[in-house]
């Protein structure tokens, strides 16, 4: 088995990418970063952060033609320091909280919210 984390990258499809890069940076607290585009079928890619030496996954929004968006059977997890107080900034940047902060025992605190899209996503925490 390899020493990889068994995700390595992640895709959100979005209808409107300024909405949605405007939704991210302000939740996170981050810059997303343009990616050259490198297929005909994808207009538009906005990377998060990624530390190749660091733990965890990373990934894009993406905006193309014909793609999914909204709730779906996927779920990514972003850490943070507080997964309460993350949730309550995505509702502030326009997001719902779909479940507010709850314990998952030893593995920490999970909180749900949907992006403007509908987009379904999880913040972690320790705390």
């Amino acid at each position: 088995m390899s020493d990889r984390n068994p995700v390595g990258w992640f895709e959100l499809y979005v209808r409107d990418m300024e909405r949605a890069k405007a939704f991210y940076e302000k939740v996170l607290g981050i810059s997303l970063t343009r990616l050259e585009q490198s297929g005909g079928s994808l207009e538009n890619m906005w990377a998060f952060p990624m530390n190749r030496d660091g733990s965890g996954a990373t990934g894009a929004l993406a905006k193309m033609d014909g793609a999914p968006v909204g709730a779906g059977g996927t779920i990514i997890y972003f850490v943070c320091d507080d997964c309460g107080q993350t949730a309550k900034r995505a509702k502030e940047a326009g997001g719902k909280i779909v479940k507010d902060k709850f314990s998952i025992g030893a593995y920490g605190n999970i909180a749900l919210v949907s992006d403007p899209d509908g987009n379904v996503v999880g913040f972690h925490s320790m705390t």
